[in-house]
């Protein structure tokens, strides 16, 4: 393996990890783990304030990166 292979090995486990965090954090229709830690609001404040719409942005951004890491390990790393 060279060091390309082992740093986006590295990069792929990070961003996989903090991908399942920030799923996890967000809040559904009936809450998600945000709410053990204070995040709820209630039904009507759900999804509306700044740092909702911040976590959204922020999930999305790290899934299209998660998904092109994927795409270059695919092309870069040789099977054999």
């Amino acid at each position: 393996m060279s060091i390309v292979d082992i740093a986006l090995w590295v990069v792929q486990i990070v961003l996989g990890i903090l991908l399942i965090v920030l799923v996890l954090v967000h809040s559904g229709k009936g809450g998600g783990l945000s709410d053990m830690f204070g995040g709820g609001l209630g039904a009507s404040a759900a999804g509306s304030t700044v740092m909702e719409k911040n976590l959204d942005r922020i999930t999305v951004v790290i899934a299209v990166l998660f998904a092109f890491n994927t795409l270059l390990m695919a092309l870069v790393i040789d099977p054999t």
